[in-house]
């Protein structure tokens, strides 16, 4: 016992003599014995080798690392003595991560690492790593730095200390030797008092171990987030974008350069693999473009994405039309809603109400499956009293109804007469080789000049009848192909609204197509005469006849392509009748086989074949659409500075009503209009849909005023329009499909190392994502208990979380542990922690506890480990 009651401890130390094995020693040293730290050391570092069919010996310590115990601003100097093939590479780590201090060299058989002018951080596991093609290894060795600190409080402290090991470290829970002990090697025991030299050895503190930051990781990247999505009005709704990250991670939504702020209508939830933007309930106010920006410990990414908000929507814009009225049937047409809620128009309900009983004052439903703008209604009672009103609805819900219609009451009425044309007769025409067209008909003056050929006056021999001859060049196999394909589709196309082919010869090279010949000209260039009286009402008769010429052509399943004014043309000088003409772009649909073309016009091509894809029947409902709107305005709603800008126009369907050129125009033909020329085909009018539609019958009751509409912008329409050609348009369509490829390719995603620059206010969420980002350490995982094997290796794992990093201690019983090669700690970047202990023996027995903090809190977990023999 001490004088001061304590119980005194013994140190004793003694040396092995062990003989290496020949082949570890240097061939031109001889034999060299090492002592039994060495002997520890090379049993402790495994190296593995791989066998070699050259006859390579793999690298080997045969004199290991020393531990060392420097004073602070002192130079540390690690050495080791090696063995074995070169070349051997060389590398040194400190505390498990790369050494970007001190010197490292190597002279063939030495390897020595010195640090001048050393600082407590620079305390730790140095490890040394050798490798040749043959195989590799490594060594460890703790450096201790004593303080200023330190050294001059033990200045001043008595003799009589502690005869205990230092306790703040331990090497896998067995105390490490000091040089103090190397100098008693001599000596068989040594009592502490009389050594006071072992405090002056005692570190400070074990060097927390910090979590491994790989700079090749994953940067923080969005996984397929939405770039549109379509919400409905009045529900909740979730929006979420996800990504890879490496957590924690932390993220803002952005809209109209504000940062979102979480409150009780809208919220941002994050987790660690997506940002959701929370909506309790959805109004149009919330549609808009969005940006997230998502930060995590490595690095930052920002999208864009726009959302819509659908509705239910407005009633329809005119009270029902009543037409075609007998004792007990109706027909009823109006106008659908100026604004649809952002979503299709999926149908109609129609009401009806008899005023005159009193029992059904109640509006009663008819129908709510009409899903055009028009429904005949029958069995009604003759003498009887009704009126009409009509609801629309989308996907959202039912508008509220539209205005009501007048009274009607049911009896017979003489409503409009049609206008008759001269009865015609037809017949199909088979191409004539054996003759000439001069054989049959005698040529005149030359009519027109086309990218096809030209196109002469011819008079009937016989008959004196006046017609119109299309020479082809054929000289080409391409060009007399598209000739017959003509003269083909002519003989399907028998209707008064259109042109009729009456004969064809083949003269070799040329190919000719006889046809009628149209003598009234171009419809907009008769418009603009000063004696013709241009009205809505006249257009309305117009645009009717269109419709009846190109749904006789549609029931044929065949698509016209190139309907515009030039093509719309007058059957003679002072009537209104009018027939469409040039089919030489016409083609048939096959519903097995997609038809994709790139030719047309470009102020009057839809936009399915700028974009080169299926054209349908409703591509030449576009056309009409823009015919319609020339025609009641005379501005086109397309034209631009070049063909270029007129085809991105027609591509992105930006369009809208002049309020000058359409304020005397009916809501009616507004409402003609702007079902015709919707982007999505589906959406788009049929003829059978525009021949029924209000328009068609606004003027019928005479309650509408036909007013004059101005010529003077018409006339100028024609003086700048120089109408393209199909040759010229198809430049013009394929220099868009390159734009168009071009656009697209921008807006695909960013590839891997590229970064998008950041908007002013996403920079500046970064700095508020980075304040929230800070957070004390927790366990996601903790230690669990484990029982294993004297002999064999055991790992204790947890996972963490915070930020900044946490660095961890691990401790043996309340004993911090420095690493070694029995003792490492793994600390990956992805927050999972392990201590690895191979080769347990009974004495590794305890509660091992892994202490992890950082600038914000510290937190602890435990767990035993039982050692079975």
């Amino acid at each position: 016992m001490n004088s001061n009651g304590s119980k005194q401890c013994y140190v004793s130390t003694f040396k092995i003599q062990l003989k290496p094995p020949s082949a570890l020693l240097p061939v031109r040293n001889g034999p060299k014995s090492e002592d039994s730290w060495t002997s520890k050391k090379r049993a402790d570092t495994g190296f593995s080798t791989r066998s070699s069919s050259k006859g390579l010996e793999p690298p080997t310590f045969v004199e290991p690392l020393q531990d060392c115990h420097v004073d602070e601003g002192k130079n540390i100097t690690l050495r080791a003595i090696i063995a074995g093939s070169l070349p051997i590479k060389v590398s040194w780590l400190h505390n498990g991560e790369v050494a970007l201090f001190g010197k490292a060299s190597f002279d063939g058989r030495e390897v020595s690492f010195v640090l001048k002018e050393s600082l407590p951080e620079d305390a730790g596991a140095y490890t040394c790593l050798i490798e040749n093609r043959a195989g590799k290894t490594s060594c460890c060795a703790a450096v201790f730095i004593r303080d200023f600190e330190t050294m001059h409080s033990l200045k001043n402290q008595v003799s009589s200390s502690t005869t205990s090991a230092p306790k703040s470290l331990v090497e896998n829970g067995r105390p490490l030797q000091s040089p103090a002990d190397e100098q008693l090697k001599s000596k068989e025991t040594c009592t502490a008092p009389t050594c006071p030299d072992r405090l002056d050895l005692a570190p400070k503190e074990v060097i927390p171990k910090k979590k491994a930051n790989s700079e090749s990781g994953a940067a923080l990247r969005f996984k397929t987030p939405p770039q549109q999505l379509t919400l409905k009005a009045g529900r909740a709704a979730r929006v979420t974008c996800s990504f890879s990250s490496s957590p924690p991670v932390v993220s803002c939504w952005i809209r109209n350069k504000e940062q979102i702020i979480d409150g009780p209508e809208v919220w941002v939830e994050t987790t660690d693999l997506s940002s959701t933007l929370v909506i309790a309930e959805v109004t149009t106010e919330h549609r808009g473009r969005y940006t997230v920006v998502a930060r995590d410990r490595r690095s930052s990414a920002q999208h864009t994405l726009t959302l819509s908000v659908i509705e239910t929507p407005q009633p329809p814009a005119s009270c029902p039309v009543i037409s075609s009225v007998s004792t007990t049937s109706l027909a009823l047409s109006w106008s659908g809603p100026c604004y649809d809620g952002g979503t299709a128009i999926l149908g109609y309900v129609v009401e009806i109400k008899n005023p005159g009983v009193a029992e059904s004052a109640d509006w009663r439903k008819l129908t709510d499956e009409c899903t055009s703008t028009s429904y005949v209604v029958s069995a009604l009672q003759a003498h009887q009293e009704y009126c009409f009103r009509v609801r629309a609805y989308n996907e959202v819900g039912i508008s509220q109804p539209g205005p009501v219609s007048p009274v009607v009451r049911m009896e017979q009425k003489d409503f409009d007469k049609p206008q008759k044309e001269d009865p015609q007769n037809y017949a199909s025409v088979t191409i004539d080789s054996a003759h000439k067209v001069s054989d049959d008909y005698i040529l005149q003056e030359k009519l027109g000049v086309g990218k096809f050929g030209q196109v002469f006056k011819l008079i009937h021999k016989e008959t004196g009848q006046v017609c119109a001859g299309k020479f082809y060049k054929g000289r080409r196999a391409k060009e007399r192909d598209a000739a017959r394909k003509e003269i083909e589709l002519m003989n399907y196309l028998h209707h008064p609204k259109l042109v009729q082919c009456l004969a064809a010869y083949d003269q070799k090279p040329e190919m000719v197509m006889v046809m009628e010949f149209i003598a009234g000209g171009e419809l907009f260039e008769r418009i603009v005469d000063d004696n013709f009286e241009h009205t809505e009402r006249a257009s309305v008769h117009y645009v009717q006849q269109i419709l009846e010429g190109v749904a006789f052509m549609h029931q044929q399943n065949i698509v016209h392509l190139d309907l515009k004014p030039e093509n719309i043309v007058c059957v003679d000088k002072t009537g209104t009748f009018v027939k469409i003409i040039d089919f030489g772009l016409a083609s048939k649909i096959d519903n097995t086989t997609p038809l994709k073309v790139m030719h047309g016009t470009p102020e009057f091509v839809a936009p399915e074949v700028i974009n080169y894809e299926p054209v349908c029947l409703a591509t030449d409902m576009w056309s009409i659409g823009v015919i319609c709107y020339i025609l009641l305005s005379g501005e086109s709603p397309f034209q631009g500075d070049d063909d270029a800008e007129t085809l991105a126009s027609v591509t992105a369907a930006q369009w809208e009503f002049s309020e000058e050129s359409f304020e005397e125009i009916t809501q009616e033909a507004k409402d003609f209009i702007s079902s015709l020329l919707i982007k999505q085909t589906m959406r788009r009018m049929t003829c059978k849909q525009a021949l029924a539609h209000p328009w068609m019958a606004a003027f019928d009751s005479g309650e509408l005023e036909a007013k004059n509409l101005s010529k003077e912008k018409m006339k100028k329409f024609l003086a700048r329009q120089k109408w393209k050609k199909a040759g010229k348009a198809l430049l013009a369509l394929k220099r868009m499909a390159l734009l168009s490829k071009s656009e697209s390719s921008a807006s695909s995603p960013i590839t891997p190392g590229e970064e998008s620059p950041f908007s002013p206010e996403a920079e500046h969420a970064l700095q508020t994502l980075e304040h929230k980002m800070q957070g004390p350490p927790q366990f996601t995982q903790s230690l669990k208990d484990q029982t294993v094997t004297s002999g064999s290796s055991a790992r204790l794992s947890c996972h963490l979380t915070g930020y900044p990093d946490p660095e961890v201690v691990w401790l043996r019983g309340k004993e911090p542990l420095v690493e070694s090669p029995s003792v490492q700690i793994e600390y990956e970047e992805d927050g999972c922690c392990t201590l690895v202990i191979s080769k347990v023996g009974p004495e590794d027995g305890d509660l091992y506890t892994c202490r992890a903090s950082n600038n914000h809190g510290e937190v602890f977990c435990s767990a035993k480990l039982t050692v079975q023999e």
